[in-house]
């Protein structure tokens, strides 16, 4: 049986760093399991940049400032001290990156180059031309072979293992071979990344992004926090759902409707086009819906012009956009607007965090951190920017915490670990061997069809209650779902239809979140309650298992500095 003193699951920038950290702290074995290789994972298609107060630009700028601008961003929903902690690590993080040798575009005199992001008082923006995720990705990978940390590339996890509250293993599938195995581990740290994926087409994240973690997590009774805040990236290819990044903005690109006016002088006078995610997607959909925008139904969108910034420009610091635009859109952007409209793009909420200075759960043993956790520095709506800063701070931070677990504690029993993967293994046989019912693929359209229309950029309770009938009765569906492949080797129709159901149980948890949070505050904009509410939900959703019942209760806010006000952009 495999076993690890800390077993790291997924390979974005905190599940590099976490692996990184850990095996840098002493004579520990130290894992990172990866379904895909390390190097496409979801940190991979960062464009934009990442955030730190580092002053390179503007000396004004300063680590208070970039709280606030978070915390507002939130509307009020993230734990301030939290976001306070968080923003502290950030620029020796960045100068970290720096060192091992990210190549960031750099500024006259060598510095780190920085620049204005939506929702930020300063340019404080860290980028790489528009392929900041890449190259933190890679070198981190560089970071992680240096240190000897045993990478299982194509292992995918199915199950985590608990006893007495305490992780005490995991078992996974070795995608290559097909076999289930027991995987015994001091300490695991979940990095598996979002749950886009629950409305397919419709979002900027790879195919990888499932919600895996979270609802592992879940199944051994983590909590999800906060599961209704979904943000919708402004500006996806109309066609596709591809990010164009907030760089695009940030180098003063334009939105524009159908009668070419920039239409967000309407919903943020001040702040225009780097008014924060939110408020530009819901601005989108209501120059949409209100007959301003271009073509029908959901194919409609508007425009995102680069043209004035001129060739040079787009070439030096956009050069990826142009490159996406050309090959899915058929579009140059030095010559034509690019057709964008919104686009499921990040998971506020996720995995429950009780401590940020460790990213610990409720289980001893067991930390998240990146986008499948929620600790909460985001709240209601993330800053760009901030998530490839969130991964690779507290990737850091929970690397550091499960090797300090882990050295402190015993390997436990094989017994319970292997009775696990012997389930799993009857659970492969009796998925594969169904030949009448619906497939994965028509389960998994119809959730991001009733997701994407009912639970999406603008809410309602008559839709959202049909989504909470469709997701259920999708469910029951699932039981019967036929995989349609015997073949062990490379079986990817068995692991896409346990991704199939990873995202059923997320999408449930968005859509009971969504439901009782009669407010609209950030992401989450209900039409029938226009209105932010603090009296009533400025508090965070919790969500629980207990059997097959989701149970919905509330945690209050931490607020330190900053009182709740109305947003102005």
């Amino acid at each position: 049986m495999l076993k690890y003193d800390v077993l790291v699951i997924g390979s974005g920038g905190a599940g590099m760093q976490a692996a990184l950290v850990a095996a840098k702290s002493g004579e520990l074995n130290v894992a990172l399991m990866t379904k895909v290789f390390p190097t496409r994972s979801a940190t991979c298609c960062a464009q934009g940049g990442t955030n730190a107060a580092l002053r390179n630009v503007d000396k004004s700028d300063s680590i208070e400032k970039h709280a606030f601008d978070t915390i507002k961003g939130s509307d009020f929903l993230a734990d301030q001290d939290a976001v306070e902690f968080f923003v502290s690590l950030l620029p020796e993080t960045i100068l970290e990156l720096d060192y091992f040798g990210v190549p960031f575009s750099r500024l006259e005199d060598g510095t780190i180059a920085q620049r204005p992001f939506g929702g930020q008082s300063h340019p404080r923006t860290c980028y790489s031309a528009d392929k900041i995720g890449a190259v933190v990705l890679h070198t981190l990978y560089e970071q992680c072979l240096k240190n000897q940390v045993n990478i299982l590339t194509e292992w995918f996890l199915l199950d985590l293992v608990v006893e007495n509250e305490q992780i005490i293993g995991v078992v996974a599938m070795n995608m290559k071979t097909g076999d289930i195995h027991p995987i015994l581990a001091k300490a695991v740290v979940l990095a598996t990344g979002g749950a886009g994926r629950v409305y397919w087409n419709r979002t900027t994240n790879p195919f990888a992004s499932t919600g895996d973690g979270m609802a592992a997590a879940f199944r051994v009774g983590v909590a999800l926090k906060d599961p209704e805040f979904v943000q919708f990236h402004p500006t996806g290819l109309a066609g596709t759902g591809i990010l164009m990044s907030e760089a695009c903005r940030g180098e003063g690109g334009y939105l524009l409707n159908n009668k070419g006016e920039r239409f967000m002088q309407r919903y943020a006078p001040e702040k225009m086009e780097l008014a924060t995610r939110d408020l530009v997607s819901q601005a989108i959909e209501t120059e949409i819906k209100e007959g301003r925008g271009f073509g029908e139904g959901i194919n409609a969108y508007v425009l995102l012009d680069l043209r004035h910034l001129g060739r040079e420009k787009i070439l030096e610091r956009l050069p990826q956009i142009r490159e996406l635009a050309i090959q899915f859109e058929g579009i140059d952007p030095i010559e034509q607007p690019i057709p964008v409209r919104p686009s499921c793009h990040y998971s506020m909420g996720g995995i429950d965090v009780i401590d940020y200075k460790t990213c610990a759960t409720v289980v001893k043993g067991l930390y998240a951190a990146g986008e499948c956790s929620c600790i909460s520095i985001h709240g209601a709506n993330r800053l760009g920017g901030n998530s490839t800063a969130e991964a690779v701070a507290f990737g850091k931070v929970a690397g550091k915490a499960a090797a300090e677990y882990a050295q402190n504690v015993g390997f436990s029993s094989e017994k319970k670990v292997s009775e696990c993967a012997k389930k799993w293994e009857n659970e492969y046989n009796i998925a594969v061997s169904r030949t009448n019912g619906p497939s994965v693929a028509s389960i998994r359209s119809r959730l991001a069809e009733t997701m994407w229309l009912n639970v999406g950029v603008f809410r309602k309770e008559k839709e959202m209650l049909q989504a909470a009938k469709d997701v259920d009765a999708l469910i029951e569906e699932y039981k019967y779902c036929v995989v349609g492949d015997k073949n062990r080797i490379y079986n990817t129709a068995f692991t896409q239809y346990i991704e199939l159901g990873n995202m059923l149980t997320v999408a449930k948890a968005i859509v009971i979140g969504a439901l009782n949070r009669r407010e609209s505050r950030g992401s989450h904009k209900r039409e029938d309650y226009p209105q932010r509410d603090d009296k009533n939900y400025l508090k965070h959703t919790i969500i629980t298992l207990e059997g097959s019942e989701y149970k919905l209760s509330y945690r209050p806010v931490v607020i330190t500095k900053y009182q709740p006000a109305e947003r102005r952009y």
